[in-house]
């Protein structure tokens, strides 16, 4: 009786043991085939493959993996930055333009550790941090934005100096503000500067001549011409008796007609345009200077991002505001010798020690 008993429960349960038997065999080989050629990580590079995920040779199409995951997109791997986003000296071979606003190198009034200070120089702190950026990137030529004194000037490129980057020739230069000015230190002669003819305008049946001045100044570098047209324009800080903005596109079409009066004599001049415009790439302000894009004088903006590919070259603290309102643009003459791939938006990581702004890096082939 219990064999017999024994042999009905068998019967009974055959087809289930069977079907345990051969999903078992299929677990084995899914798994064999998951450890060989399955779909690789998705933060796997493709160099990384493993080799039966290579194609086929002498022409025979690679079967399709009988995994899940071939259904699924890849996920998106990240470019790599620039070379010399990494390592600056990699792009030694061109010239290396930086521009910067280096916030307020000169005395004024000022908060420090929430402490107020009458005619206080820039902290000793934020000017190492500034010094350290510039160095770490070894520019050839600086344009440089929120200048002091002339003296304050002399202290930068002796304290470039002293830490292993010697730029000996300078150019300085304001407009009718007394207290902020533009700067610009080269390692290759200043062969000529000059003043753009028009620094003057009307608003609202008022004289008003541009804040921070223009500056050009020319270099000849390995064999090659270049023209620089350095600005500062009016900040977005409200003014009572007028529109802030308005006077920044006043400020911005004074450059461009200056711009207009140097292709006009020359269409091959080789100009880089540059500074802090206070505003975006959308306004009147950035428009004014940039020109029509049909037009011979247009001027194409360097489009800088950071290792992350970020654009941003300021950060205004009190509204927490991150914008790009920093540019360099060059002319049509000068557009083909730009390394757009290796130039870029330096993002140390104590940028914001140095200055609210982020220093960018043109290269010039």
């Amino acid at each position: 009786m219990k064999k017999a008993a024994t042999l009905h429960w068998l019967l009974e349960r055959a087809p289930v043991l069977t079907g345990a038997v051969l999903c078992a065999a299929l677990s084995l080989s899914l798994v064999s085939c998951g450890e060989k050629g399955g779909t690789p990580d998705w933060d796997t590079p493709a160099s990384e493959t493993t080799a039966s995920s290579e194609p086929a040779v002498s022409g025979t199409p690679a079967p399709p993996q009988a995994t899940q995951e071939t259904a699924a997109p890849p996920k998106p791997v990240a470019a790599e930055p620039p070379t010399s986003a990494t390592d600056p000296a990699s792009a030694q071979a061109g010239l290396k333009f930086m521009a910067y606003n280096v916030e307020n190198w000169l005395t004024m009034d000022r908060f420090v550790d929430n402490k107020p200070l009458k005619n206080s120089p820039k902290p000793e702190s934020e000017k190492k941090a500034t010094i350290d950026i510039i160095t770490k990137h070894q520019p050839d030529v600086i344009g440089l934005c929120e200048i002091g004194e002339a003296t304050d000037l002399a202290e930068i490129q002796s304290s470039l100096k002293a830490a292993g980057l010697d730029l000996p020739h300078s150019h300085y230069t304001g407009g009718s503000d007394s207290v902020r000015h533009l700067g610009l230190l080269s390692r290759f002669p200043i062969v000529s500067t000059a003043k753009p003819a028009e620094v003057e305008f009307q608003m609202q049946g008022q004289t008003y001549a541009i804040n921070r001045g223009i500056l050009d100044a020319s270099i000849t570098a390995k064999g090659k011409s270049y023209r620089f047209l350095g600005v500062h324009l009016k900040s977005k800080r409200a003014v009572d008796a007028f529109d802030q903005e308005e006077m920044r596109v006043h400020e911005a079409r004074l450059l461009r007609r200056h711009v207009d009066s140097i292709l006009s004599a020359d269409p091959q001049a080789r100009l880089v345009v540059y500074g802090d415009f206070n505003d975006t790439r959308p306004t009147k302000t950035f428009k004014a200077v940039t020109g029509s894009y049909n037009d011979p004088g247009y001027l194409t903006a360097i489009p800088f991002k950071d290792k992350q590919g970020d654009a941003w070259t300021h950060h205004w603290a009190p509204h927490d505001i991150y914008s790009r309102i920093d540019f360099v643009l060059v002319s049509r003459a000068l557009r083909p010798e730009v390394d757009f791939r290796s130039s870029y938006l330096v993002d140390d990581a104590d940028w914001n020690k140095a200055s609210d702004h982020r220093a960018m890096m043109a290269i010039f082939k």
